[in-house]
């Protein structure tokens, strides 16, 4: 379809034009990277909704519910959209109150540099992971609609995603964001409402009850319930990503609002691929790449301009969060690890390495989409990674004064160490949970044993 593919791109260039136009106003790191903590409650909102319902909901969950039911939408919609109830409900004011520019400034203030530095080496593959499965969305949206190889699609998908990001910033972002939360809000509600009108209510009750189960089958080990939820909730909600977007309003009053809001919008509009997914089994059967299973039913339902539109929608969903998480990407590496080795670098030399930043993890996305097994087995990669420690370290460290360096050391070595040997070695069937438990266990002895130790210093002094 190449009026698609021309619209598609048509589409991609306008929210070029929209963030290039934005981003003339960057003038200081701060600026590029939380748009200058400037963000009011619209920008907010549709910011942190949008940097969020992306691939993984549209194309991922989708797909997944495609092949097996309502179970395979534990993690997204349903845990996701958990999770950011629980950022708005729980920590976004706190963190607005620290002041930081990226989430591992955190770990630098509350425990040390050192601890800093290894924080930021396990966010950073979270990221990249994170903005690989949205190249591999682009790339599936891109060969639905167009009848490309999908090897093809996805390097195209890649281009424009790294020239979006480079010149963007998070205030481009948040505007672009508006833009497409509102675009693919719409897009859903069009196409939800075209295919009812079509095949009529019946066929929702109609569904096999079978595919129903939140559980998939009455005899799951709860464990491993527990396992699909932690996923999404505990291992996502320090995301940077998420973070950077509540830490870039202007108030902790819109930090906590714009976030519950984001989460109500998102369960509410991520119902509809959910829907389409357990419609789509008996609409499209056979699909051979079941993650195109949304483009494949609004292209047979929808009218040549309709889908076009939906698709640019689609592809606009899928650019907020491929941004946000090579920005975070970038901004991890120059902000902490780069810019304190140049004390003297000027906030225009720190928005250029940022950018460059961008450009490197871009490829490195790139790579990844093109070897990985598909897009909802990259967004679970990306939430467990690493993530327990993070969480646990931030939770102690946060709330609590319990715990110095060493413990935050040994916490985050212990999480991602038990998330490979479970997942990769032991090929345990709750490796989530297993680093979770072993992260939590991990702080509370070494802070006992640090604590008899004597008090150790914390932070460096550097703000």
């Amino acid at each position: 379809m190449p009026t698609t593919l021309i619209g598609v791109f048509g589409y991609v260039l306008v929210q070029l034009g929209i963030g290039l136009y934005v981003s003339r106003r960057i003038r200081t790191e701060d600026d590029y990277l939380i748009a200058g903590r400037q963000l009011g409650y619209g920008l907010g909102t549709f910011t942190i909704f949008a940097t969020w319902f992306g691939a993984e909901t549209c194309i991922g969950a989708a797909g997944a519910i495609y092949e097996q039911g309502l179970s395979g939408g534990t993690a997204d919609p349903f845990g996701y959209g958990v999770c950011l109830l629980l950022m708005g409900f729980v920590f976004a004011v706190p963190l607005w109150r620290h002041k930081l520019t990226t989430l591992a400034d955190l770990f630098r203030r509350r425990y040390s540099a050192g601890v800093e530095r290894l924080a930021v080496v396990l966010m950073v593959p979270t990221s990249l992971l994170w903005a690989a499965a949205q190249v591999r969305a682009f790339g599936q949206v891109l060969s639905a609609s167009s009848g490309l190889e999908l090897s093809l699609t996805i390097s195209l998908a890649a281009l424009v995603v790294i020239a979006y990001t480079i010149f963007g910033g998070l205030l481009a972002d948040a505007w672009t964001d508006l833009i497409q939360g509102l675009a693919m809000a719409v897009g859903l509600v069009v196409l939800v409402v075209v295919v009812l009108r079509d095949v009529g209510l019946e066929a929702v009750t109609a569904i096999d009850p079978a595919r129903l189960s939140v559980v998939g089958s009455a005899d799951v080990p709860w464990l491993l319930i527990v396992e699909d939820w932690a996923i999404p909730i505990c291992g996502s909600v320090m995301a940077a990503e998420l973070v950077a977007r509540v830490i870039a309003t202007r108030s902790p009053q819109v930090a906590r609002r714009s976030t519950l809001m984001a989460g109500g919008l998102y369960l509410a509009l991520g119902g509809i691929p959910v829907l389409i997914g357990l419609l789509g089994f008996t609409l499209v059967p056979d699909l051979a790449h079941p993650e195109q299973i949304l483009p494949a039913v609004a292209r047979q339902y929808l009218s040549p301009l309709l889908y076009t539109l939906f698709a640019g929608a689609l592809v606009s969903a899928i650019l907020s969060t491929v941004d946000s998480a090579l920005l975070v990407a970038s901004s991890l590496v120059s902000h902490n690890l780069l810019v304190p080795l140049r004390p003297g670098l000027s906030e225009a030399g720190k928005v250029w390495l940022a950018r460059a930043g961008v450009a490197v993890f871009g490829v490195l996305a790139y790579v990844m989409a093109l070897f990985a097994d598909g897009v909802y087995a990259l967004v679970e990669e990306a939430s467990a990674f690493g993530s327990a420690g993070i969480f646990i370290v931030i939770l102690f460290g946060l709330f609590t004064g319990i715990g110095g360096a060493m413990t935050a050391y040994a916490t985050l070595l212990a999480g991602v160490g038990c998330w490979i040997l479970g997942a990769y070695v032991l090929a345990l069937p709750y490796p989530y949970v297993t680093s979770l438990a072993a992260a939590l266990l991990t702080y509370a002895v070494a802070a006992a044993v640090e604590h008899r130790s004597g008090p150790a210093p914390s932070g460096t002094g550097r703000p």
